[in-house]
């Protein structure tokens, strides 16, 4: 891109590194409370207002109630035995991610799909922003394409650039 630029990092530029360990300390018993499958005692770990910001078909969650009725139950009755598994996790001042997958069984509805009562992988990435001991902010994405398809389902209908790269379709080029 030539000329000016973006601004970039605006929300990470003045945190406080001190912060850190504090920060590592909520994130490790919030992730043993999900694994754990609480809802109603959650609020330990999160703000009474925080946002939780997710992808296309997961939605946005205004506040702890919303984050309880509108994702927690709803997931929870979609996916049982479920566990949350990071696979890497950073920590810089009151800012913590993370990527992983849960491992789960498919034993409710879940975009219209009747359970399967098959076993899938739901990858994700999470971001968060810790203040005073709570998570306050939450990004989130899910990656549903990929848990649809386990169960059948092509939400893409075959439209996936994967198609590139089982060689079935000629990836567009650029015209320049």
């Amino acid at each position: 891109m030539k000329g000016s630029r973006p601004e970039q990092a605006v929300l990470t530029r003045d945190t406080d590194l001190t912060k850190t360990e504090d920060t590592r300390r909520v994130i490790e018993s919030m992730v043993d409370g999900l694994n754990d499958h609480r809802i109603n005692d959650i609020g330990e770990f999160f703000a009474e207002g925080f946002r939780w910001m997710g992808n296309q078909g997961c939605g946005t969650k205004n506040g702890l109630h919303e984050f309880q009725d509108n994702w927690q139950r709803p997931f929870q009755a979609a996916f049982s035995d479920k566990v949350c598994i990071d696979e890497a996790r950073l920590y810089m001042g009151e800012w913590a991610a993370a990527f992983g997958r849960q491992e789960a069984t498919h034993s409710g509805e879940f975009l219209g799909i009747p359970p399967t009562g098959k076993r899938v992988e739901i990858r994700y990435m999470d971001f968060w922003k810790v203040v005073d001991d709570k998570i306050v902010d939450n990004w989130v994405n899910v990656d549903f394409a990929h848990v649809a398809a386990q169960l059948g389902v092509d939400l893409f209908q075959g439209h996936g650039w994967e198609a590139y790269d089982r060689g079935e379709k000629t990836p567009p080029r650029p015209d320049n």
